[in-house]
């Protein structure tokens, strides 16, 4: 099986029969983290995810606590230190080749629909400033269609509807750390979006077929 991830292992997918669509909260913790790691700017031991999801996220399965009266006017946090998806972060970033990566993931459940917000943060290499962190990303997704890297924060309702992914560096001196700001519909990049994409890359497609570019409020 081929991991699919298309931004950052699409040369695989070509002619693949057996792809594994990756999770929603590691493919917005990847698509901010994998480029940074490659290109070694930062502390790859020490990156840190906080990320929000809609209600979506957790299926249609009718779950008492899930259900509108126990989701509205709250926010919550759940598989705190044991989600699945965090040895699924890890092992993306390790294929980076930068060693052994370590991350601290935690989830949470937000009253929406649909969308995922993703922090992720990690120490700054000595030297790195913020126009170094953008020019990784912008390299590393200038021939992606659907990864966009912009200067100020994303909303999840830019990007709900579409199969896009909006990435917000940052450099905070003052603590020494990196962050980047990821926001996708969880239900499209996060999941049935992506899986066109890889099957559409699979088929020998272009790879936006089918795929809407234009969020709900774009």
């Amino acid at each position: 099986w081929v991991y699919g991830l298309p931004e950052l292992f699409g040369g695989s997918l070509v002619g693949a029969h057996r792809i594994a669509v990756p999770g929603c909260y590691p493919t917005s913790a990847l698509l901010a983290l994998a480029p940074l790691v490659r290109a070694g700017l930062i502390d790859h031991t020490a990156i840190v995810v906080d990320a929000m999801s809609g209600v979506t996220g957790a299926g249609r399965a009718l779950k008492g606590d899930l259900l509108f009266g126990a989701v509205d006017e709250g926010v919550r946090a759940y598989g705190v230190t044991t989600h699945r998806h965090r040895p699924e972060m890890e092992c993306g970033l390790d294929a980076m080749g930068s060693g052994e990566t370590t991350v601290s993931f935690t989830p949470h459940l937000v009253p929406m629909q649909r969308g995922i917000l993703s922090t992720c943060s990690a120490p700054v290499s000595d030297g790195v400033v913020l126009s170094d962190v953008v020019g990784a990303l912008r390299t590393a997704y200038e021939e992606s269609p659907f990864v966009e890297v912009i200067d100020g924060p994303p909303q999840t309702r830019w990007v709900v509807g579409s199969n896009r992914c909006l990435l917000a560096p940052f450099v905070d001196d003052h603590s020494g750390r990196v962050i980047v700001l990821s926001a996708i519909d969880n239900l499209l990049k996060g999941a049935a979006g992506q899986a066109v994409q890889c099957a559409n890359l699979a088929l020998g497609l272009p790879e936006e077929t089918g795929l809407s570019m234009a969020g709900w409020m774009p």
